[in-house]
This record gives C-alpha cells, sequence and structure tokens, in this order.
C-alpha cells in the first residue's frame, strides 16, 4: 500500500485496549482540564470491558458554564499539572482571563516526546457533536503548549459514505509553530472502526487514517505532549447517552534514539 505508516522503526510503549472491569488510571487521569473547574466537575461518564465508553448523559451539567456556555464534555488525558490556586498557570489556555480554581500536583502518566500515537474509534453522526483526540504539551512554561490534532470529527460534518477528519498542528502559545490545520476526507462510514494516528519527529508531523498518509506538516512539538481523548457535546439534544466508542489507544518511540528522537520521514512510498 503506498504511503503506509512503516512500523519498522517503532518501539511499542503504551497499549490499552480497555478490557478491564474499570479505567486503568495508571495510564488516564478521569477529568478534563481540572484546573480550571474542578476534578469532581469534570469526572469522567466512562465504560470498559469490551473497549471504552465515553458517554454524555442527559443529566450531566456543562463542565464550566461560566467560561464554556452549554458545553458538555466527558474527556480522559493522560497528564495533568496547574500553578497555584488563582494564578493563570495551567494547561491548554483556551480563552483570555482563566485563572486556576482547583490546584492540580502534576502527573505524567505517558507523555512522549516524539513517536506515534494511533486510536481506533467511531464517530458520531450527531449535529450537536464532536469526537476528538489531541496530543498537546504538557506545558511546563506557556510557551511549550502546542498540539498534535489525530483527529476531530464534527457529527454535523458526518454523511453516509463519507465524513471530514480534522488534522493538524496548533501552536497555542508555541512560538516555534505556526497553524497547519486542515479537514481531510474519510472515504467510508465513519461511525464504523478506523484507525487515526500521528507519527512525529523534530521537523515533521504525518497523519494518518486507516494506515495511509493523508496530510504531513512540516513542524512538530519538541517537548512531552499528553494525549487528550474526548467527546464534547455543544448544546442540549437528541438521543441520550451519547457514546463515543473506542476500541484502543497504542503509542510507540523510535526505536532506533534512546531519547525518542528521529529525524528521518514516517512514511514509505
Amino acid at each position: 500500500m503506498p504511503n503506509e505508516i512503516d512500523r519498522a522503526g517503532l518501539q511499542l510503549e503504551f497499549d490499552d485496549r480497555f478490557d478491564g472491569p474499570r479505567l486503568d488510571e495508571s495510564k488516564w487521569l478521569p477529568y478534563y482540564l481540572p484546573q480550571w473547574a474542578s476534578r469532581e466537575r469534570t469526572r469522567a461518564r466512562a465504560e470498559t470491558g469490551d473497549g471504552l465508553v465515553l458517554r454524555i448523559d442527559a443529566d450531566q451539567q456543562p463542565w464550566a458554564p461560566d467560561l464554556d456556555g452549554p458545553l458538555r464534555v466527558t474527556s480522559l488525558q493522560t497528564g495533568v499539572r496547574s500553578g497555584q490556586l488563582g494564578s493563570g498557570d495551567g494547561q491548554l489556555r483556551f480563552r483570555e482571563g482563566l485563572l486556576v480554581t482547583e490546584f492540580q500536583p502534576e502527573q505524567r502518566l505517558y507523555t512522549p516526546r516524539y513517536g506515534m500515537v494511533e486510536v481506533r474509534a467511531k464517530a458520531i453522526a450527531e449535529p450537536n457533536v464532536m469526537v476528538a483526540m489531541w496530543l498537546v504539551g504538557f506545558e511546563p512554561t506557556p510557551e511549550e503548549s502546542g498540539e498534535l490534532c489525530v483527529m476531530e470529527i464534527y457529527g454535523s460534518e458526518v454523511e453516509p459514505g463519507r465524513a471530514l477528519v480534522g488534522t493538524g498542528v496548533h501552536p497555542w502559545s508555541d512560538p516555534e509553530l505556526t497553524e497547519d490545520f486542515a479537514k481531510v476526507e474519510l472515504a467510508g462510514d465513519a461511525t464504523d472502526w478506523h484507525d487515526y494516528a500521528v507519527a512525529w519527529s523534530p521537523g515533521r508531523s504525518d497523519f494518518f487514517i486507516d494506515g495511509e498518509l493523508v496530510r504531513t506538516c512540516l513542524q512538530a512539538p519538541a517537548y512531552p505532549l499528553q494525549l487528550m481523548l474526548d467527546v464534547y457535546e455543544f448544546e442540549p439534544g437528541g438521543v441520550y447517552p451519547k457514546r463515543f466508542e473506542v476500541q484502543r489507544v497504542r503509542g510507540w518511540r523510535w526505536a532506533d534514539a534512546p531519547s525518542g528522537l528521529r529525524g528521518s520521514a514516517t512514511a514509505r512510498a
């Protein structure tokens, strides 16, 4: 297959098939940006055993109504940290004026610097819903905040036989990165199982759907990133629960470099 993932240079280091009776909290934190709200308010509604289901339920409250209106979220992430209560020091500062409302001690469960991350998941074909996987800077400083969007799929862009999948690089406050985001077409039923992946090394990020290269960005964050796996509901409506199904998440490091560094291409022609 042309432009497929070359796994020969990769070594598996993270693998979760969500087959246990409960979420493995040595791998995932069951919260969404709790420094801007709280762990209790953002606790994930999740099922495991035969893969993962992240739910939005009818009785679920908006995660941070003063900041994000009616948005409801169920999310997992593989790291967290913040500054002190009342400071502006926290991860993924998505708007101006954010202040820490609950201090988060530093936890790094899985924060790769370079390598490849892949998720096998189903989209949701409801217009008020989005599913996503992002890799975002662990952000010990505001500059280490860049993002690799592995996939984000709006239900409003899912049609019979096709869908649009967002991929690319978002700099946030990283002055070394520039915005490079685009939506690519998935030919097929996005509500069925598909594999979405990014492989990144110094100066290059390659994005894949079902093992085929769909985009290349000639830049990459140069610091550890944490995984964010999310389902969002923008406003109430439709059938509940909303169910974001995930079969597995895997992460690899570059086998030929102990530090995880590799600068060569990640797809083979």
